[in-house]
């Protein structure tokens, strides 16, 4: 199922999201729905809030794959890169973002096994990106000079 995602101004995106305690079909559900919407939105990420629900889950798919990280923590970041975001729940404005070129992450899988991660360069943008949203950040919030897509 193809949810609505919210836009900013709608105070879900501004909470800081729960940790997720049950792995179970109503989870699974959700990530499915999270994917099918992710896809057709023709996004690189998305987060729970982002379909209205404030729990710690994101699903990224990127050109290393498709990934769900539940309750994701980071364990360390190194790096700089500096480049252009927009967001799904910010349509139509870009702006340019400061974030590591390097992460590592811990996670859980939609089972609750643990799992970690090293993504680099994009990889790493989508995760920090989707990772802000579980603590109420946007990438307005760290971007400077946010402006029309099409400028």
């Amino acid at each position: 199922m193809i949810w609505e995602i919210v836009q900013v101004g709608d105070p879900v995106l501004r909470k800081k999201c729960e940790p997720v305690t049950r792995f179970d079909g109503q989870l699974h559900a959700l990530l499915d729905d999270m994917k099918e919407t992710l896809i057709h939105a023709e996004g690189a990420g998305l987060a729970a809030p982002q379909v209205g629900v404030p729990i710690r889950a994101v699903v990224v798919n990127v050109e290393e794959g498709y990934f769900e990280l539940i309750n994701p923590i980071f364990v360390w970041q190194k790096g700089e890169q500096r480049g252009a975001e927009g967001c799904l729940s910010v349509r139509g404005k870009v702006g340019t973002v400061c974030r590591p070129s390097k992460v590592k992450v811990i996670f859980q899988d939609r089972k609750g096994d643990k799992y970690s991660l090293v993504a680099r360069d994009f990889f790493a943008r989508a995760i920090c990106h989707e990772l802000d949203h579980l603590d109420g950040v946007l990438y307005t919030d760290k971007a400077a000079n946010v402006r029309d897509a099409e400028d």
